[in-house]
């Protein structure tokens, strides 16, 4: 039994973190049984989840989760050809890299949405010292995001550049169900946790607004939740 180690449920999703669902949906695909657990992200190896329990042997990022899971026989993109495999390693880089990065721009950084995501992220830490502890880390959050590049943009320009990502991700669904025909592929298994992240925004932005109010990408979500995002 695999086990599944994760952030808790929030907005709606099965992890607060889409590369949780990302691995949610890989290891649904795999067809091994495996279970969750919650976990202290500070007590992971390179402090980040998730992790997948294998026995004793803890194997962090959805990545090497992903590589795992093909390493005990698992297809993700069985009757790829090698130009849409070539193509699906630029889409799941433009999810992760990209569309990830405004999801997280805007949670952390509007202060509207932020004082929602403080509340529901951190509720285990009591009131008289949340804002402390939280502030300090959404301090070390937009810096990494200036960084980056993200924080540098306003909301209007980030939208732009979102809209862009979603037009071909349209585009390549097209009237199929799912980016590469009637089947999930790994390339869904990362696409799809970035927009339906991005739908679970708790207050309207310029970004989420793309998705939520686009039904070819809303009812793409849709099927995929109906097909993957299960847990045991």
């Amino acid at each position: 039994m695999l086990t599944l180690l994760t952030f808790p449920d929030h907005f709606g999703e099965p992890g607060s973190s889409p590369f949780v669902v990302k691995s949610i949906c890989l290891l649904n695909m795999s067809g091994q049984p495996w279970k969750r657990q919650m976990a202290d992200v500070r007590k992971m190896p390179k402090q980040k989840l998730p992790v997948l329990k294998v026995g004793e042997r803890l194997i962090p990022d959805s990545e090497n989760i992903r590589s795992y899971l093909e390493e005990q026989g698992a297809e993700f993109d069985k009757g790829l050809s090698d130009t849409e495999l070539a193509a699906s390693r630029a889409f799941i880089r433009m999810a992760e890299e990209h569309l990830y990065f405004h999801q997280v721009a805007d949670r952390w950084l509007r202060d509207d949405v932020w004082a929602v995501t403080r509340d529901v992220i951190f509720e285990a830490i009591p009131k008289p010292i949340r804002g402390f502890i939280s502030g300090k880390i959404r301090k070390k959050l937009r810096a990494g995001l200036y960084t980056q590049g993200i924080a540098r943009f306003t909301e209007a320009e980030r939208a732009e550049r979102v809209a862009k990502d979603l037009h071909a991700i349209k585009l390549q669904l097209g009237d199929k169900p799912y980016l590469f025909g009637g089947t999930p592929t790994a390339t869904d298994a990362s696409v799809c946790p970035m927009l339906s992240g991005l739908t679970s925004i708790p207050l309207p932005t310029e970004v989420s607004n793309l998705v939520k109010n686009d039904t070819v990408l809303t009812d793409y979500i849709a099927r995929m939740r109906d097909a993957l995002y299960r847990i045991p």
